[in-house]
């Protein structure tokens, strides 16, 4: 019959073989806004700078809003897929994982300046928007064999070493959001010129949960079974500020700029190691310890970004738009804690990226025919180029006069890596290849 001990000593150097996110990795993955929002912003990959019109455009200039010529309302839904396959010592796992968000709702609202003729200030706008700016939820697993066992030392006897390894397996869970509220007001001036400016807010809802398993065994083929689990939730709030020109140097092209302040965040986390087992054959035991849980609020300031646009309006019949944006991930930075060291990795480890994004949409009668590119640089230094994110969308629409129903389809890929031994340089780290989809519907209405 097994026995469970409670051993603190025995696993004390193991906390750290495993490893939930990184306040580093934290920095990088909050600074990250997925380009989501209605469909019709969706099927056109986000390239709205200068088009304005669009609720969720609203997020990238706030002065597009000056450009509707009619309050509305919309809602959306999202259905998403990720694909992930992960490779750990040659061997392929693969995992797929389905969600649906309510992920956009909002309302701009039009007043139009009956005193400005022919020139002048003629239309002003507000308007709010929420969009989950970035989704959480996603689950795969890892397994594969280093030749390489970490738990090496039987806790019974030390003449007893378990310096062989059948193999390891690994699961990596992650719940949450990120959710974006967007309040703008803008105003559109001699029918060739907008403005706008935005307040935005942010609730971040992080969770992860790892575990790490091994399987080891020793040359008088005793063996030992190792698992570790952590849990990791992140939680808290942050604010920035946006500021948008649009301008019309012709009847049919646009262009716009747009400045997206840093986003200052206030996180709370708790952490927590438990469930570490290791069991050995020779004595038929298990040795078990649950740590406490430790809490911890610190700051975090992620990077401004600048926007700019160009399109061209072919009158009523289509239109072709261009976006480019800059953002230098270095300046990342953590304070109100002990964080030189990651402050120093941000500058030393990020860099400066580049994203394009590139939309059309075509109209025949009461259809809308869309499409789009997207391309998003990794702000890692050393990445590889398929670590850059890359994708297409598609999409159609129907106006039915007071109420239109747009629809789109998106897909990028990247590849990334991860590691569960981060203190041993002899075990690779498992490289994940992911691919995203989702499907957007929206109804937009007339008020």
């Amino acid at each position: 019959m097994k026995k469970i001990l409670f051993t603190i000593a025995l696993f004390s150097a193991i906390f750290t073989y495993a490893q939930t996110a990184s306040y580093n990795d934290i920095g990088v993955l909050f600074a990250n806004e997925n380009s989501t929002g209605t469909a019709r912003f969706n099927a056109m990959s986000g390239a709205f700078g200068s088009l304005g019109g669009d609720l969720s455009a609203i997020s990238v200039n706030p002065a597009g809003a000056a450009v509707f010529l009619k309050s509305e309302v919309s809602f959306s839904l999202d259905f998403d897929n990720i694909d992930t396959k992960a490779n750990y010592y040659g061997n392929n796992t693969y995992t797929s994982y389905d969600d649906v968000t309510f992920s956009q709702t909002g309302g701009v609202f039009v007043f139009r300046n009956n005193y400005a003729n022919n020139g002048g200030w003629g239309r002003f706008a507000i308007a709010f928007d929420y969009t989950r700016a970035n989704d959480f939820n996603n689950f795969w697993y890892a397994e594969g064999n280093s030749d390489y066992p970490t738990w090496i030392q039987d806790p019974n006897d030390e003449n007893i070493l378990y310096l062989n390894s059948d193999g390891q397996y690994f699961e990596n869970l992650t719940r949450g959001s990120s959710d974006k509220y967007n309040f703008t007001i803008a105003g559109e001036y001699n029918n060739n010129l907008y403005v706008g400016a935005s307040f935005t807010t942010y609730n971040i809802d992080y969770y992860q949960s790892i575990l790490l398993e091994e399987y080891n065994y020793a040359n008088n083929n005793d063996y030992l079974d190792a698992s570790l689990i952590q849990e990791l939730s992140t939680y808290g709030h942050g604010y920035s500020f946006n500021l948008g020109i649009i301008g019309k140097p012709t009847k049919n092209l646009r262009i716009g700029v747009a400045y997206q302040s840093p986003v200052w965040y206030t996180l709370n986390e708790s952490y927590l190691d438990y469930d570490e087992q290791i069991y050995v054959s020779n004595v038929d035991e298990v040795y078990s310890n649950i740590s406490d849980v430790s809490r911890f609020s610190y700051s975090l300031r992620v990077p401004s970004k600048f926007t700019g646009s160009f399109s061209y309006v072919f009158n009523k019949q289509g239109l072709f738009s261009v976006d480019y944006a800059y953002r230098n991930y270095s300046n990342i930075n953590l304070t109100n804690g002990p964080f030189n060291q990651e402050n120093q990795n941000f500058k030393s480890d990020l860099r400066s990226t580049n994203e394009v994004r590139l939309g059309t949409e075509w109209r025949i009668d009461k259809f809308s025919l869309r499409g789009g590119y997207h391309f998003e640089q990794s702000p890692y230094k050393n990445a590889f180029s398929s670590d850059n994110k890359e994708g297409y969308s598609f999409g159609l629409g129907y106006n039915f006069g007071a109420v239109k129903l747009d629809f789109s389809y998106q897909q990028d890929s990247q590849t990334a890596a991860y590691d569960f031994y981060p203190q041993y340089d002899q075990v690779d780290a498992t490289n994940l290849d992911l691919q995203t989809s989702k499907f957007t519907a929206s109804m937009i209405i007339n008020i």
